[in-house]
Protein backbone atom coordinates (compact mmCIF):
# COMPACT_ATOMS: atom_id res chain seq x y z
CA UNK A 1 0.00 0.00 0.00
CA UNK A 2 2.77 2.43 0.93
CA UNK A 3 4.65 1.57 -2.24
CA UNK A 4 1.53 2.35 -4.25
CA UNK A 5 1.20 5.71 -2.52
CA UNK A 6 4.82 6.61 -3.24
CA UNK A 7 4.30 5.78 -6.90
CA UNK A 8 1.28 8.08 -6.76
CA UNK A 9 3.42 10.85 -5.29
CA UNK A 10 6.00 10.49 -8.02
CA UNK A 11 3.44 10.30 -10.82
CA UNK A 12 1.69 13.47 -9.57
CA UNK A 13 4.92 15.30 -8.70
CA UNK A 14 3.95 15.57 -5.03
CA UNK A 15 6.32 15.72 -2.07
CA UNK A 16 3.70 14.45 0.36
CA UNK A 17 0.11 13.24 0.61
CA UNK A 18 -2.31 13.92 3.47
CA UNK A 19 -4.34 10.80 4.33
CA UNK A 20 -7.51 11.64 6.23
CA UNK A 21 -9.67 9.85 8.76
CA UNK A 22 -12.85 11.65 7.61
CA UNK A 23 -15.35 11.21 4.80
CA UNK A 24 -16.85 13.88 2.50
CA UNK A 25 -19.04 15.12 5.37
CA UNK A 26 -15.93 15.67 7.54
CA UNK A 27 -17.42 13.56 10.36
CA UNK A 28 -15.40 12.79 13.47
CA UNK A 29 -16.42 9.15 13.89
CA UNK A 30 -15.95 7.66 10.44
CA UNK A 31 -16.42 3.89 10.10
CA UNK A 32 -13.03 2.17 10.14
CA UNK A 33 -13.73 0.33 6.88
CA UNK A 34 -14.08 3.77 5.21
CA UNK A 35 -11.25 5.43 7.15
CA UNK A 36 -8.25 5.79 4.84
CA UNK A 37 -5.90 6.73 7.67
CA UNK A 38 -6.82 3.53 9.54
CA UNK A 39 -6.37 1.42 6.42
CA UNK A 40 -2.89 2.91 6.02
CA UNK A 41 -1.61 2.93 9.61
CA UNK A 42 -3.82 0.60 11.68
CA UNK A 43 -4.55 3.40 14.15
CA UNK A 44 -8.23 3.26 15.13
CA UNK A 45 -8.61 6.53 17.07
CA UNK A 46 -11.47 8.83 16.07
CA UNK A 47 -9.19 11.72 15.10
CA UNK A 48 -5.68 12.07 13.74
CA UNK A 49 -4.34 12.14 10.19
CA UNK A 50 -1.36 10.65 8.38
CA UNK A 51 1.12 12.20 5.95
CA UNK A 52 3.05 10.10 3.44
CA UNK A 53 6.30 11.51 2.04
CA UNK A 54 8.81 10.01 -0.40
CA UNK A 55 10.57 8.21 2.47
CA UNK A 56 8.39 8.43 5.60
CA UNK A 57 4.88 7.86 6.93
CA UNK A 58 3.85 10.15 9.78
CA UNK A 59 0.83 9.79 12.07
CA UNK A 60 -0.25 12.90 13.99
CA UNK A 61 -2.14 12.32 17.24
CA UNK A 62 -3.08 14.49 20.20
CA UNK A 63 -2.63 13.68 23.89
CA UNK A 64 -5.72 11.47 24.09
CA UNK A 65 -4.15 8.98 21.70
CA UNK A 66 -0.42 8.94 22.44
CA UNK A 67 -0.44 5.57 24.18
CA UNK A 68 -3.05 4.05 21.87
CA UNK A 69 -0.98 4.99 18.83
CA UNK A 70 2.10 3.38 20.39
CA UNK A 71 0.11 0.19 20.95
CA UNK A 72 -1.57 -0.01 17.53
CA UNK A 73 1.00 1.29 15.06
CA UNK A 74 4.06 -0.47 13.68
CA UNK A 75 6.77 2.02 14.64
CA UNK A 76 9.15 0.51 12.09
CA UNK A 77 6.82 1.69 9.34
CA UNK A 78 5.03 4.71 10.81
CA UNK A 79 6.56 7.58 12.79
CA UNK A 80 4.16 8.85 15.45
CA UNK A 81 4.12 12.62 15.89
CA UNK A 82 2.68 13.36 19.33
CA UNK A 83 1.00 16.73 19.62
CA UNK A 84 1.02 18.23 23.09
CA UNK A 85 -1.77 20.32 24.59
CA UNK A 86 -2.15 23.54 22.60
CA UNK A 87 -0.09 22.36 19.61
CA UNK A 88 -1.69 22.23 16.17
CA UNK A 89 -1.39 19.81 13.28
CA UNK A 90 0.13 22.52 11.09
CA UNK A 91 2.78 23.49 13.63
CA UNK A 92 3.88 19.86 13.97
CA UNK A 93 3.69 19.24 10.23
CA UNK A 94 6.20 22.04 9.66
CA UNK A 95 8.67 20.15 11.86
CA UNK A 96 8.74 17.16 9.48
CA UNK A 97 7.73 18.60 6.09
CA UNK A 98 9.68 21.63 4.78
CA UNK A 99 7.61 24.71 3.98
CA UNK A 100 6.75 25.23 0.30
CA UNK A 101 6.67 21.47 -0.26
CA UNK A 102 4.06 20.24 -2.72
CA UNK A 103 1.32 18.66 -0.58
CA UNK A 104 -1.61 16.76 -2.03
CA UNK A 105 -4.93 16.70 -0.17
CA UNK A 106 -8.25 15.12 -1.12
CA UNK A 107 -10.63 18.01 -1.80
CA UNK A 108 -13.81 16.39 -0.46
CA UNK A 109 -12.14 15.18 2.74
CA UNK A 110 -10.67 18.45 3.96
CA UNK A 111 -12.48 21.59 5.02
CA UNK A 112 -11.96 24.84 3.15
CA UNK A 113 -10.62 26.32 6.37
CA UNK A 114 -7.95 23.63 6.63
CA UNK A 115 -7.06 24.01 2.97
CA UNK A 116 -6.51 27.73 3.39
CA UNK A 117 -4.39 27.22 6.50
CA UNK A 118 -2.20 24.63 4.77
CA UNK A 119 -1.75 26.99 1.79
CA UNK A 120 -0.04 29.48 4.09
CA UNK A 121 2.94 27.12 4.31
CA UNK A 122 2.70 24.69 1.40
CA UNK A 123 1.98 24.41 -2.27
CA UNK A 124 -1.29 22.53 -1.85
CA UNK A 125 -2.76 20.48 -4.69
CA UNK A 126 -6.45 19.58 -4.44
CA UNK A 127 -7.01 15.98 -5.51
CA UNK A 128 -10.27 14.74 -7.04
CA UNK A 129 -10.33 11.35 -5.35
CA UNK A 130 -8.87 9.33 -2.49
CA UNK A 131 -6.62 6.58 -3.81
CA UNK A 132 -7.19 4.56 -0.61
CA UNK A 133 -10.95 5.01 -0.36
CA UNK A 134 -13.21 2.00 0.09
CA UNK A 135 -16.91 2.61 -0.42
CA UNK A 136 -19.25 0.60 1.80
CA UNK A 137 -22.94 0.47 0.93
CA UNK A 138 -25.04 1.96 3.71
CA UNK A 139 -28.77 2.07 4.36
CA UNK A 140 -30.54 4.97 6.00
CA UNK A 141 -33.69 5.10 8.07
CA UNK A 142 -34.46 8.78 8.53
CA UNK A 143 -37.22 9.77 10.93
CA UNK A 144 -38.64 13.02 12.24
CA UNK A 145 -38.43 13.51 15.99
CA UNK A 146 -41.43 14.52 18.08
CA UNK A 147 -41.89 18.19 18.99
CA UNK A 148 -41.82 17.26 22.69
CA UNK A 149 -38.11 16.38 22.38
CA UNK A 150 -37.00 19.62 20.69
CA UNK A 151 -39.55 22.38 21.35
CA UNK A 152 -39.08 24.09 17.98
CA UNK A 153 -40.66 23.07 14.68
CA UNK A 154 -38.38 22.89 11.66
CA UNK A 155 -40.45 25.63 9.97
CA UNK A 156 -39.73 27.98 12.88
CA UNK A 157 -36.01 27.23 12.80
CA UNK A 158 -35.73 27.77 9.07
CA UNK A 159 -37.84 30.95 9.29
CA UNK A 160 -35.28 32.45 11.65
CA UNK A 161 -32.67 32.00 8.93
CA UNK A 162 -34.89 33.26 6.12
CA UNK A 163 -35.58 36.45 8.07
CA UNK A 164 -31.93 37.38 7.57
CA UNK A 165 -31.62 36.32 3.94
CA UNK A 166 -31.87 38.81 1.10
CA UNK A 167 -33.55 37.88 -2.17
CA UNK A 168 -31.17 35.83 -4.27
CA UNK A 169 -28.96 34.83 -1.33
CA UNK A 170 -28.61 31.36 0.20
CA UNK A 171 -27.23 29.59 3.23
CA UNK A 172 -25.28 26.38 2.63
CA UNK A 173 -25.36 24.11 5.67
CA UNK A 174 -22.68 21.40 5.51
CA UNK A 175 -22.50 20.37 9.17
CA UNK A 176 -24.53 17.18 9.60
CA UNK A 177 -25.38 18.15 13.18
CA UNK A 178 -26.79 21.48 12.00
CA UNK A 179 -28.77 19.90 9.16
CA UNK A 180 -30.21 17.28 11.50
CA UNK A 181 -31.06 19.98 14.03
CA UNK A 182 -32.71 22.40 11.59
CA UNK A 183 -34.94 19.75 10.00
CA UNK A 184 -35.64 17.77 13.22
CA UNK A 185 -34.49 14.60 11.48
CA UNK A 186 -32.49 11.68 12.88
CA UNK A 187 -31.05 8.41 11.61
CA UNK A 188 -30.33 5.74 14.24
CA UNK A 189 -29.34 3.08 11.70
CA UNK A 190 -25.61 3.89 11.76
CA UNK A 191 -23.42 3.01 14.75
CA UNK A 192 -22.66 5.82 17.20
CA UNK A 193 -24.64 8.50 15.38
CA UNK A 194 -28.11 10.01 15.12
CA UNK A 195 -27.20 12.43 12.32
CA UNK A 196 -28.64 12.29 8.84
CA UNK A 197 -26.14 12.31 5.96
CA UNK A 198 -27.41 15.32 4.06
CA UNK A 199 -26.36 18.82 3.08
CA UNK A 200 -28.91 21.63 3.02
CA UNK A 201 -29.41 24.74 0.90
CA UNK A 202 -31.78 27.38 2.28
CA UNK A 203 -33.07 30.35 0.28
CA UNK A 204 -36.05 32.68 0.59
CA UNK A 205 -38.03 30.26 -1.58
CA UNK A 206 -36.95 26.78 -0.59
CA UNK A 207 -35.05 24.59 1.86
CA UNK A 208 -33.65 21.46 0.21
CA UNK A 209 -31.73 18.43 1.41
CA UNK A 210 -29.15 16.59 -0.70
CA UNK A 211 -27.64 13.12 -0.30
CA UNK A 212 -24.42 11.90 -1.92
CA UNK A 213 -26.44 10.50 -4.82
CA UNK A 214 -28.01 13.96 -5.34
CA UNK A 215 -24.64 15.57 -6.01
CA UNK A 216 -25.37 16.70 -9.56
CA UNK A 217 -28.64 18.33 -8.48
CA UNK A 218 -26.84 19.86 -5.49
CA UNK A 219 -24.12 21.22 -7.77
CA UNK A 220 -26.68 22.61 -10.22
CA UNK A 221 -28.63 24.38 -7.45
CA UNK A 222 -25.47 25.89 -5.98
CA UNK A 223 -24.41 27.26 -9.35
CA UNK A 224 -27.89 28.71 -9.92
CA UNK A 225 -27.69 31.01 -6.88
CA UNK A 226 -27.33 34.59 -8.15
CA UNK A 227 -26.53 36.32 -4.88
CA UNK A 228 -24.29 35.53 -1.93
CA UNK A 229 -23.89 32.05 -0.50
CA UNK A 230 -23.16 32.14 3.21
CA UNK A 231 -21.01 29.23 4.31
CA UNK A 232 -18.91 28.01 7.21
CA UNK A 233 -15.42 27.25 5.96
CA UNK A 234 -14.82 24.88 8.87
CA UNK A 235 -17.65 22.54 7.90
CA UNK A 236 -17.73 22.78 4.08
CA UNK A 237 -15.22 20.65 2.21
CA UNK A 238 -12.83 22.25 -0.24
CA UNK A 239 -14.43 20.58 -3.26
CA UNK A 240 -17.85 22.05 -2.53
CA UNK A 241 -16.39 25.44 -1.68
CA UNK A 242 -14.64 25.56 -5.05
CA UNK A 243 -18.07 25.48 -6.73
CA UNK A 244 -19.15 28.71 -5.02
CA UNK A 245 -15.87 30.50 -4.30
CA UNK A 246 -16.88 33.61 -6.27
CA UNK A 247 -20.15 33.93 -4.30
CA UNK A 248 -19.10 32.55 -0.92
CA UNK A 249 -19.22 34.72 2.17
CA UNK A 250 -17.70 33.43 5.38
CA UNK A 251 -19.88 34.47 8.29
CA UNK A 252 -17.00 35.81 10.35
CA UNK A 253 -16.43 38.39 7.61
CA UNK A 254 -20.11 39.31 7.34
CA UNK A 255 -22.12 41.95 9.17
CA UNK A 256 -25.10 39.62 9.05
CA UNK A 257 -23.26 36.60 10.50
CA UNK A 258 -26.33 34.42 10.22
CA UNK A 259 -24.24 31.43 9.23
CA UNK A 260 -23.67 31.16 12.98
CA UNK A 261 -27.39 31.00 13.62
CA UNK A 262 -27.81 27.20 13.13
CA UNK A 263 -24.77 26.55 15.33
CA UNK A 264 -25.86 28.99 18.03
CA UNK A 265 -29.46 27.79 17.96
CA UNK A 266 -28.29 24.20 18.25
CA UNK A 267 -25.94 24.93 21.13
CA UNK A 268 -28.54 26.73 23.26
CA UNK A 269 -30.92 23.95 24.23
CA UNK A 270 -34.63 24.69 24.64
CA UNK A 271 -36.46 23.85 27.86
CA UNK A 272 -37.92 20.85 25.98
CA UNK A 273 -34.44 19.60 25.12
CA UNK A 274 -33.18 20.13 28.68
CA UNK A 275 -36.11 18.16 30.13
CA UNK A 276 -35.62 15.40 27.58
CA UNK A 277 -31.90 15.31 28.37
CA UNK A 278 -32.70 14.90 32.09
CA UNK A 279 -34.72 11.79 31.27
CA UNK A 280 -31.98 10.46 28.96
CA UNK A 281 -29.37 10.80 31.70
CA UNK A 282 -31.67 9.22 34.26
CA UNK A 283 -31.71 6.14 32.03
CA UNK A 284 -27.95 6.41 31.42
CA UNK A 285 -27.34 6.55 35.18
CA UNK A 286 -29.39 3.37 35.61
CA UNK A 287 -27.31 1.54 33.00
CA UNK A 288 -24.05 2.62 34.68
CA UNK A 289 -25.38 1.69 38.12
CA UNK A 290 -26.28 -1.75 36.76
CA UNK A 291 -22.82 -2.30 35.30
CA UNK A 292 -21.24 -1.38 38.61
CA UNK A 293 -23.29 -4.13 40.31
CA UNK A 294 -22.33 -6.54 37.55
CA UNK A 295 -18.63 -5.88 38.18
CA UNK A 296 -18.99 -6.19 41.95
CA UNK A 297 -21.00 -9.43 41.86
CA UNK A 298 -19.20 -11.40 39.16
CA UNK A 299 -15.73 -12.94 39.01
CA UNK A 300 -13.54 -13.90 36.06
CA UNK A 301 -15.15 -11.35 33.76
CA UNK A 302 -13.25 -9.45 31.07
CA UNK A 303 -13.35 -5.96 29.60
CA UNK A 304 -15.23 -7.52 26.70
CA UNK A 305 -17.84 -9.07 29.00
CA UNK A 306 -18.44 -5.73 30.71
CA UNK A 307 -18.70 -3.92 27.37
CA UNK A 308 -21.35 -6.33 26.07
CA UNK A 309 -23.31 -6.35 29.31
CA UNK A 310 -23.26 -2.53 29.42
CA UNK A 311 -24.71 -2.39 25.91
CA UNK A 312 -27.49 -4.76 27.05
CA UNK A 313 -28.29 -2.48 29.96
CA UNK A 314 -28.46 0.59 27.72
CA UNK A 315 -31.02 -1.07 25.47
CA UNK A 316 -32.86 -2.43 28.48
CA UNK A 317 -33.33 1.14 29.69
CA UNK A 318 -34.60 2.44 26.37
CA UNK A 319 -31.60 3.46 24.25
CA UNK A 320 -32.02 3.63 20.49
CA UNK A 321 -28.27 3.21 19.96
CA UNK A 322 -24.96 3.99 21.63
CA UNK A 323 -23.61 7.51 21.16
CA UNK A 324 -20.04 6.20 20.79
CA UNK A 325 -18.14 2.96 21.27
CA UNK A 326 -17.98 2.43 25.02
CA UNK A 327 -14.58 2.58 26.67
CA UNK A 328 -14.09 -0.24 29.17
CA UNK A 329 -10.49 -0.14 30.32
CA UNK A 330 -8.80 -1.88 33.26
CA UNK A 331 -5.57 -0.93 35.00
CA UNK A 332 -2.91 0.23 32.48
CA UNK A 333 -5.48 0.37 29.69
CA UNK A 334 -7.35 3.06 31.60
CA UNK A 335 -4.38 5.38 31.00
CA UNK A 336 -5.40 5.45 27.32
CA UNK A 337 -7.93 8.28 27.21
CA UNK A 338 -9.74 6.74 24.22
CA UNK A 339 -8.98 3.03 24.66
CA UNK A 340 -11.44 1.04 22.54
CA UNK A 341 -10.36 -2.60 22.50
CA UNK A 342 -12.41 -4.09 25.39
CA UNK A 343 -10.33 -7.25 25.28
CA UNK A 344 -11.50 -10.76 26.17
CA UNK A 345 -8.01 -11.36 27.57
CA UNK A 346 -8.12 -8.51 30.08
CA UNK A 347 -9.65 -10.27 33.10
CA UNK A 348 -10.82 -8.25 36.07
CA UNK A 349 -8.97 -9.29 39.22
CA UNK A 350 -9.10 -8.24 42.84
CA UNK A 351 -7.77 -4.69 43.01
CA UNK A 352 -8.34 -3.98 39.30
CA UNK A 353 -9.33 -0.43 38.52
CA UNK A 354 -11.91 -0.13 35.71
CA UNK A 355 -12.65 3.08 33.79
CA UNK A 356 -15.94 3.16 31.86
CA UNK A 357 -16.76 6.00 29.45
CA UNK A 358 -20.11 5.50 27.75
CA UNK A 359 -23.31 7.04 26.46
CA UNK A 360 -26.38 6.47 24.32
CA UNK A 361 -29.05 8.01 22.11
CA UNK A 362 -32.70 7.97 23.06
CA UNK A 363 -35.87 9.13 21.29
CA UNK A 364 -34.75 12.71 20.68
CA UNK A 365 -31.39 11.78 19.19
CA UNK A 366 -29.27 13.66 21.76
CA UNK A 367 -26.05 11.99 22.92
CA UNK A 368 -25.41 11.22 26.57
CA UNK A 369 -21.85 10.94 27.92
CA UNK A 370 -20.56 9.86 31.33
CA UNK A 371 -17.32 8.44 32.75
CA UNK A 372 -17.02 6.59 36.04
CA UNK A 373 -14.19 4.61 37.60
CA UNK A 374 -14.70 1.49 39.71
CA UNK A 375 -12.44 -0.91 41.57
CA UNK A 376 -12.88 -4.62 42.12
CA UNK A 377 -12.46 -5.32 45.82
CA UNK A 378 -10.40 -2.83 47.78
CA UNK A 379 -8.29 -0.05 46.25
CA UNK A 380 -4.67 0.69 47.06
CA UNK A 381 -3.42 4.04 48.34
CA UNK A 382 -2.27 5.31 44.94
CA UNK A 383 -5.66 4.56 43.39
CA UNK A 384 -7.39 6.47 46.19
CA UNK A 385 -4.98 9.40 45.92
CA UNK A 386 -5.42 9.82 42.17
CA UNK A 387 -9.19 9.28 42.25
CA UNK A 388 -9.64 11.82 45.05
CA UNK A 389 -7.46 14.40 43.31
CA UNK A 390 -9.50 14.09 40.10
CA UNK A 391 -12.74 14.25 42.09
CA UNK A 392 -11.60 17.45 43.78
CA UNK A 393 -10.74 18.92 40.36
CA UNK A 394 -14.23 18.10 39.11
CA UNK A 395 -16.01 19.50 42.16
CA UNK A 396 -14.11 22.78 41.95
CA UNK A 397 -14.73 23.14 38.21
CA UNK A 398 -18.39 22.23 38.56
CA UNK A 399 -18.89 24.83 41.27
CA UNK A 400 -17.12 27.63 39.42
CA UNK A 401 -18.98 30.92 40.01
CA UNK A 402 -20.55 31.94 36.73
CA UNK A 403 -19.68 35.56 36.03
CA UNK A 404 -20.40 37.61 32.93
CA UNK A 405 -18.64 36.35 29.78
CA UNK A 406 -17.02 33.38 31.51
CA UNK A 407 -15.78 30.86 28.95
CA UNK A 408 -14.81 27.22 28.83
CA UNK A 409 -11.22 28.42 28.52
CA UNK A 410 -11.53 30.05 31.94
CA UNK A 411 -12.84 26.91 33.63
CA UNK A 412 -10.23 24.72 31.92
CA UNK A 413 -7.49 27.08 33.15
CA UNK A 414 -8.80 26.78 36.69
CA UNK A 415 -8.47 22.99 36.58
CA UNK A 416 -4.96 23.12 35.13
CA UNK A 417 -3.95 25.46 37.95
CA UNK A 418 -5.50 23.03 40.44
CA UNK A 419 -3.51 20.07 39.09
CA UNK A 420 -0.31 22.11 39.10
CA UNK A 421 -0.91 22.96 42.77
CA UNK A 422 -1.88 19.38 43.66
CA UNK A 423 0.46 17.19 41.61
CA UNK A 424 0.51 13.42 41.71
CA UNK A 425 3.98 12.31 40.67
CA UNK A 426 4.04 10.68 37.24
CA UNK A 427 0.39 11.43 36.41
CA UNK A 428 -0.60 13.98 33.76
CA UNK A 429 -3.73 15.74 32.55
CA UNK A 430 -3.30 15.75 28.77
CA UNK A 431 -6.64 16.63 27.19
CA UNK A 432 -9.28 19.35 27.27
CA UNK A 433 -11.58 19.64 30.27
CA UNK A 434 -14.77 19.17 28.28
CA UNK A 435 -16.79 19.52 25.12
CA UNK A 436 -20.27 20.44 24.02
CA UNK A 437 -22.90 17.70 23.74
CA UNK A 438 -26.02 17.45 21.63
CA UNK A 439 -26.79 15.63 18.39
CA UNK A 440 -23.12 14.62 18.39
CA UNK A 441 -21.31 13.53 21.51
CA UNK A 442 -18.63 16.12 20.65
CA UNK A 443 -20.22 19.39 19.63
CA UNK A 444 -19.08 23.00 19.23
CA UNK A 445 -19.91 25.45 20.65
CA UNK A 446 -19.26 25.28 23.59
CA UNK A 447 -15.83 23.91 24.44
CA UNK A 448 -13.79 23.67 27.65
CA UNK A 449 -10.09 23.56 26.82
CA UNK A 450 -6.95 25.65 26.53
CA UNK A 451 -7.52 26.22 22.81
CA UNK A 452 -8.43 29.70 21.59
CA UNK A 453 -11.84 28.61 20.28
CA UNK A 454 -12.83 27.79 23.88
CA UNK A 455 -12.75 31.51 24.69
CA UNK A 456 -16.32 31.91 23.43
CA UNK A 457 -18.49 32.94 26.43
CA UNK A 458 -20.80 30.26 27.78
CA UNK A 459 -24.52 30.84 27.30
CA UNK A 460 -27.64 29.85 29.22
CA UNK A 461 -28.79 26.52 27.82
CA UNK A 462 -25.32 25.35 26.75
CA UNK A 463 -24.76 21.65 27.47
CA UNK A 464 -21.24 20.35 27.99
CA UNK A 465 -19.06 17.85 29.80
CA UNK A 466 -16.65 18.46 32.65
CA UNK A 467 -14.12 15.61 32.65
CA UNK A 468 -10.80 16.13 34.41
CA UNK A 469 -8.41 13.19 34.42
CA UNK A 470 -4.96 12.00 35.48
CA UNK A 471 -3.03 9.31 33.62
CA UNK A 472 0.17 7.30 33.97
CA UNK A 473 0.83 4.67 31.30
CA UNK A 474 2.70 2.45 33.77
CA UNK A 475 -0.13 2.36 36.31
CA UNK A 476 -3.65 3.52 35.35
CA UNK A 477 -5.81 6.51 34.55
CA UNK A 478 -8.77 8.14 36.27
CA UNK A 479 -11.30 10.34 34.47
CA UNK A 480 -14.54 11.51 36.06
CA UNK A 481 -17.00 12.98 33.58
CA UNK A 482 -20.35 14.57 34.15
CA UNK A 483 -22.49 16.07 31.41
CA UNK A 484 -23.84 19.42 32.56
CA UNK A 485 -25.89 22.42 31.49
CA UNK A 486 -25.81 26.12 32.28
CA UNK A 487 -29.09 27.46 33.64
CA UNK A 488 -30.03 30.43 35.79
CA UNK A 489 -26.40 31.47 36.22
CA UNK A 490 -25.17 28.11 37.55
CA UNK A 491 -23.76 24.85 36.25
CA UNK A 492 -26.09 21.89 36.82
CA UNK A 493 -25.32 18.21 36.29
CA UNK A 494 -27.51 15.94 34.19
CA UNK A 495 -25.56 13.03 35.66
CA UNK A 496 -26.64 12.03 39.17
CA UNK A 497 -24.62 8.81 39.36
CA UNK A 498 -22.63 8.87 42.58
CA UNK A 499 -18.91 8.43 43.11
CA UNK A 500 -17.11 5.43 44.56
CA UNK A 501 -16.80 6.01 48.30
CA UNK A 502 -14.14 3.34 48.73
CA UNK A 503 -11.97 5.23 46.22
CA UNK A 504 -12.38 8.56 48.01
CA UNK A 505 -9.90 9.67 50.65
CA UNK A 506 -12.29 11.89 52.60
CA UNK A 507 -9.42 13.33 54.64
CA UNK A 508 -8.25 15.04 51.44
CA UNK A 509 -11.61 16.76 50.91
CA UNK A 510 -12.32 20.16 52.38
CA UNK A 511 -15.52 20.79 54.30
CA UNK A 512 -16.89 22.66 51.31
CA UNK A 513 -16.00 19.84 48.91
CA UNK A 514 -17.80 17.34 51.15
CA UNK A 515 -20.94 19.48 50.94
CA UNK A 516 -20.61 19.69 47.15
CA UNK A 517 -20.26 15.92 46.98
CA UNK A 518 -23.65 15.43 48.64
CA UNK A 519 -25.36 16.35 45.36
CA UNK A 520 -24.15 13.07 43.90
CA UNK A 521 -25.61 10.68 46.44
CA UNK A 522 -28.89 10.17 44.59
CA UNK A 523 -28.06 6.88 42.84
Amino acid sequence: MIGKLRQYLEHNELDALLVNSTNEYLVEYNALEENSRYLLTGFSGSTGDAVVTRDKVYLFVDGRYHIQADNEVNSEVVTIVKMQTGETFLSKLKEVLPENSCLGIVAQKNSQDRYENLKKCYNVVLLDYDILERRVETFEKIEEIDFVYCGLAKEDKISKIREKLQDGDALLVSSLEEVSYLFNLRDFSKPYSSKISRRALITKDYAKLYSVSDYEEYKKDLLSIKGKIFVDKKSVNARDYSLIADKAVQSADSDVQYIHLPSDMKSVKTSFEIEHYKDCFRKTDLAVKAIRSYIENNDNISEFDIDKKLEEYFYQYGARSLSFKSIVAKDKNSALAHYSKSSKNEIIKDGSLILIDCGAYYEGGLATDITRVFVKGQPNNLQRQVYTTVLKAFLNAYNTPIIADISGFDIDSKVREFFESNPVEGFVFNHGLGHGIGISVHEYPPNLSCNKFAKVPLKEGNCFTIEPGLYNKDYFGVRLENSCYLYNGKIHSFVKMNYEKKLIDFDRLSAREKIWLEEFEVI
